[in-house]
């Protein structure tokens, strides 16, 4: 089958086609704003290369004008989806290109008509692709490998555009746009082919990569207080353990809510959920960037901190026992306080595993329950 203009439109209408179906399920599963502005470029482009179909038939106000428009609009698309998988809010100024495409419709229909119209066209879309392709960059966290796809295939498909413009409005280039003729179209119906089905893969394979993490992030986390659950904790200690010295010794913390019972029995557990929010509140709001916390079960919380000396987990807990105390008791007032007992150790070795020192702080946090609650006792890591 020859590659004649019919056939590639026909091709980027299966491939358009097949994209947008594909989106618009991966939408319907992940509720992703990004997935469905793809799908509706890629939909858009489907109804724009069968309405230029019609032009070899004679309907050029529809087989141009409205196919041409069509492109413009599927790769402003393309622009919203890259900038909310960003999370980038965009211009209102870009609604301009809609205006410059409407003041085309005045241009006279001279013998230049066909170039001028294709390197304005060729222009808008290049500006849309290329400012695409620049808004995947990574901010503070590398882009997956999908993304850095996408990056290179908007910027590839964008200089395409913007040599395609320039030749036409610079270059002189044969450009019938009504027949179909000239190698320039013939060039451009191949590669505006080739560029929806990498498009296409790219952006599938970097929402992929989204969802995937989401789900890892989802797998991390206490469904409740959204801290990291103990799966999580045992994956990300041993780091933070190793830099520990003497120079530089680390903490842990073991924390459980004194009568957490009452407040379930009195309250009834939605209030004993709110009370677990807010301590896991506290504990992001008062630890380190570098900390980590957790939720261990219950009414159970354990903290890791990098850098802490016996008077800074002391400070530390004081703090949160106040902050604890102030919320528990005017929110749920119960017959016993409700408060923080802490059991801590303080470590300077990377050979002290995680399982130890958490069961040395559990025996420090059974000396505070003894001694009478609301309070820190804090020792030292077996030698």
């Amino acid at each position: 089958m020859a590659l004649d203009p019919s056939t590639l439109l026909i091709l980027t209408i299966a491939l358009a086609a097949a994209a947008s179906l594909y989106l618009t399920v991966e939408w319907s599963v992940v509720g992703e704003r990004s997935l469905l502005l793809w799908s509706s470029g890629f939909a858009i482009i489907t109804v724009g290369s069968f309405l230029a179909l019609l032009r070899s038939r004679g309907y050029l106000l529809v087989g141009i004008w409205f196919a041409n428009g069509l492109l413009i609009a599927a790769h402003a698309c393309f622009l919203a989806g890259v900038a909310g998988f960003m999370r980038t809010r965009i211009s209102r100024a870009w609604w301009l290109i809609a205006l410059l495409w409407l003041l085309m419709l005045l241009l006279p229909t001279h013998a230049w008509w066909s170039r001028v119209m294709l390197g304005l066209q060729s222009l808008m879309i290049a500006v849309l692709t290329l400012r695409a392709s620049s808004l995947l960059r990574p901010h503070g966290a590398s882009l997956s490998v999908g993304a850095v796809q996408l990056r290179y295939v908007l910027l590839i498909h964008g200089l395409f555009y913007l040599a395609k413009a320039v030749s036409a409005l610079a270059l002189g280039a044969v450009v019938d746009l009504a027949a179909f003729g000239g190698a320039l179209i013939q060039i451009s119906l191949v590669e505006g082919s080739i560029a929806v089905m990498l498009i296409a893969l790219s952006m599938t394979g970097t929402e992929r990569h989204r969802r995937e993490e989401r789900i890892g992030q989802i797998a991390a986390r206490d469904p409740l207080t959204t801290l990291f659950n103990r799966r999580a904790l045992e994956a990300r200690a041993p780091a933070l353990l190793a830099q520990a010295s003497s120079e530089q010794p680390g903490a842990l913390l073991l924390i459980d809510i004194d009568n957490f019972k009452q407040v379930n029995d009195l309250h009834g557990h939605i209030a004993g959920d709110k009370l677990l929010v807010a301590l896991a509140d506290i504990l992001r709001s008062a630890l380190p960037e570098d900390a980590l916390a957790a939720r261990m079960g219950g009414d159970e919380f354990v903290v890791l901190l990098r850098q802490a000396s016996a008077a800074q987990v002391t400070l530390l807990a004081d703090s949160l026992r106040d902050a604890f105390s102030l919320v528990a008791n005017k929110a749920f007032p119960t017959p016993d306080a409700v408060s923080l007992s802490v059991g801590a150790t303080v470590f300077e070795h990377a050979e002290e595993g995680l399982e130890s020192l958490i069961a040395q702080s559990d025996k420090a946090l059974y000396d505070s329950k003894r001694a009478g609650r609301n309070r820190l006792v804090l020792r030292p890591a077996r030698s």
